[in-house]
């Protein structure tokens, strides 16, 4: 009686245990919270105006904000992304150095976005308890601020990992999606600048 040929085996040894992109579970994870997160986005904007077409006065016999701090903090986000593109471009190349340096300049852009979004809040003439007026635009930009914040958290204690270690490759895959996380924070903050600053001001 033959026996049977013993089935050819296959060396995955060389494979890595990471990827980026698509290839990622945690690509597909921040994308789902990316989705989720813009939806919950949407919904409080669509009920900015909402209230907006069942008002006859709006702002509702308040100011609108000043446009001052809101137009300078969107020029910081704007740039902001620079740094973190450049970061994910030296997490996928597996930079140490580089990694290092653009983590570090983007949370410098994180916090001066954070110093100025307080400005915001006080430039913003209404109270959060004022009116629904007041209540939507402080939902819109508090949505807004609690994503940086967690964002920057974020950031920080990558940047700490890759001065500590360990750096495995899983590593740089957390910075990648990080960067991709913070692409959303940006445009994100595009809409809900023109209809917090120039929903109140368009007729």
């Amino acid at each position: 009686m033959n026996q049977r040929e013993a089935p050819a085996t296959i060396d995955v040894s060389e494979l890595r245990s990471y990827a980026f992109s698509y290839y990622s579970l945690l690509w597909w994870g921040t994308l789902g919270m990316i989705a989720i997160e813009g939806t919950v986005f949407a919904l409080a904007i669509a009920t900015y105006f909402y209230f907006r077409s069942h008002s006859d006065v709006w702002p509702m016999s308040m100011a609108p904000p000043d446009l001052l701090w809101g137009t300078l903090n969107t020029a910081i986000l704007l740039v902001s992304a620079v740094p973190n593109h450049l970061a994910k471009q030296a997490a996928e190349r597996h930079d140490v150095g580089a990694v290092r340096l653009w983590l570090w300049v983007g949370l410098a852009f994180g916090a001066a976005f954070l110093a100025v979004r307080a400005m915001e809040f006080a430039a913003l003439n209404v109270r959060w308890d004022s009116n629904a007026y007041g209540s939507i635009v402080w939902t819109l930009m508090g949505l807004h601020t609690a994503h940086l914040v967690t964002d920057v958290a974020d950031t920080v204690v990558l940047a700490v990992l890759f001065f500590t270690g360990p750096l495995g490759g899983k590593r740089f895959v957390d910075v990648s999606e990080n960067a991709m996380y913070w692409y959303f924070v940006v445009w994100a903050w595009l809409p809900i600048y023109l209809t917090v600053y120039w929903g109140a001001r368009a007729l």
